[in-house]
């Protein structure tokens, strides 16, 4: 009546599947970094499928309006600096550090543009975002 138990339960094995599917998917993603303009031109290709699809079915305006705020803030977030100067400099001065400036010397550290959404970050939430979109219509 002991009878021996499986090597393998089914959680088990679903995890494992998971885990193998998640390890492809970001070996792909790892893959496709380097093409910037290709994917690019995928998720133009797309974004513009989305919209035909929205303009043929005369319909889904509310999706495609909330996919457009979206990509707005995204597209915001790329742009500005991960750490504003200017938000240091005014910390500076409330303080009464007087010392709180523009670097005057040529010996002073260099900060250069950090964006706040990397490009990687911005074209994989955008991508991401349009199938949803798809989705939802």
């Amino acid at each position: 009546m002991d009878s021996p138990e499986p090597d393998q339960t089914p959680f088990s094995a679903v995890t494992a599947q998971t885990s193998k599917f998640s390890r492809q998917y970001q070996a792909y993603l790892d893959k496709s970094t380097p093409y910037t303009i290709y994917r690019w031109i995928g998720t133009g290709v797309l974004l513009f499928t989305f919209l035909l699809r929205i303009v043929l079915a005369e319909g889904w305006y509310i999706v495609c309006y909330s996919l457009g705020i979206y990509l707005l803030n995204l597209f915001l977030a790329f742009l500005q600096p991960k750490f504003d100067p200017s938000l240091t400099q005014d910390e500076g001065l409330e303080d009464g550090d007087v010392s709180a400036s523009l670097p005057t010397k040529q010996d002073e550290e260099f900060r250069p543009f950090i964006r706040r959404l990397p490009e990687f970050k911005f074209w994989y939430s955008a991508t991401r975002a349009v199938a949803i979109g798809f989705f939802c219509t």
